[in-house]
């Protein structure tokens, strides 16, 4: 079955109803406070649909509190909903983020800093694969990370991912965003519009590759515009 690209709001379930359902049930019912107010600030910025998806929110703060994650990285930030939704999960530790682009930021950074968890964020500001190699030069840095998520440029998922294997210590978890695409992952190129495209290559491209590392335990989760969850062997 072909999926509809018309409407990246709904995620990749079938039909609104349903992902409504998922979210009015399973989720909000438990979105902090403070998270629905970064989503309501996110939603009214053009390119909202960069931001995490509730539902995949969810997941993640789960697989933190299972893996018991203090040290953690993010690579695209955005507004920070799931800077702020980490920050929330996890103990008095550090979470480094980077982001080339401060000013989204800094449109959630007053949710973050009435939610006290200002201190635990060392923001980043800088191209990711340049900071990621200026981590790798502290020895100290190595296998030091529980946990990274990625939802920052398709064209360098690969690149980050053989940094972040040395970053992330064995039994820690990589998440990544966006690997199904919309869902043009799944459809016929002739049918995918002309600016999703070349970022439908690189997933398609980078789904094949996790699909063959065998220094990961993977995962890929139909929810929000699909995550792939890598367990570090």
């Amino acid at each position: 079955m072909a999926l509809s690209n018309s409407d990246g709001s709904k995620g990749l379930l079938q039909t609104r109803e349903l992902f409504e359902y998922v979210l009015e049930t399973s989720v909000y019912p438990r979105e902090p406070e403070l998270l629905k107010e970064i989503r309501i600030i996110t939603a009214n910025h053009p390119q909202s649909l960069m931001s995490t998806s509730p539902d995949a929110g969810q997941l993640i703060a789960l697989l933190q509190k299972l893996i018991n994650a203090k040290n953690t990285i993010e690579i695209g930030v955005f507004t920070g909903y799931s800077l702020l939704l980490t920050a929330l999960t996890i103990p008095q530790d550090d979470k480094a983020t980077i982001d080339m682009n401060k000013d989204t930021y800094e449109m959630g950074l007053p949710v973050i800093k009435k939610a006290r968890v200002e201190h635990k964020i060392n923001f980043i500001q800088s191209q990711a694969l340049s900071a990621l190699d200026e981590l790798l030069k502290d020895d100290a840095n190595r296998g030091s990370f529980d946990f990274a998520f990625v939802d920052a440029d398709k064209v360098n998922y690969q690149k980050y991912h053989e940094r972040l294997l040395q970053l992330v210590k064995v039994g820690g978890i990589i998440v990544y965003d966006n690997t199904l695409w919309l869902g043009t992952v799944a459809m016929p190129e002739e049918f995918v519009k002309e600016e999703l495209k070349p970022t439908r290559f690189y997933s398609i491209e980078f789904n094949k590759f996790l699909a063959n590392d065998d220094r990961v335990q993977i995962s890929q989760v139909p929810l929000g515009d699909g995550i792939t969850i890598c367990w570090r062997l």
